[in-house]
């Protein structure tokens, strides 16, 4: 009797031992496919800041082209209405 409820037993640690490797096994590897998701989702992302900022910057250089095509209109006004050469 006293084999019979080793052997029950040890089997019971080796079914609990494999039930425990494989639920590990899985858990891994779900969290290296969430992983996976999320280096690919956060490169889309990084990839779309980088367009929109580049976007921002030929906006702004626009602007400031812009702004220096202003200025220059300003003080060929200025130095018609006036005669004056400004500085």
């Amino acid at each position: 009797m006293l084999g019979t409820i080793t052997l029950i037993s040890s089997m019971f640690a080796r079914m609990m031992q494999n039930g425990f490797d494989g639920v590990r096994k899985e858990i891994h590897s779900e969290f290296a496919s969430v992983r996976t998701e999320f280096r690919s989702e956060f490169a889309g992302v990084r990839t779309e800041f980088r367009s929109e900022f580049a976007n921002v910057r030929t906006e702004v250089k626009a602007v400031h082209a812009r702004i220096d095509h202003l200025d220059r209109d300003v003080n060929a006004i200025y130095r018609h209405l006036f005669g004056i050469e400004r500085t």
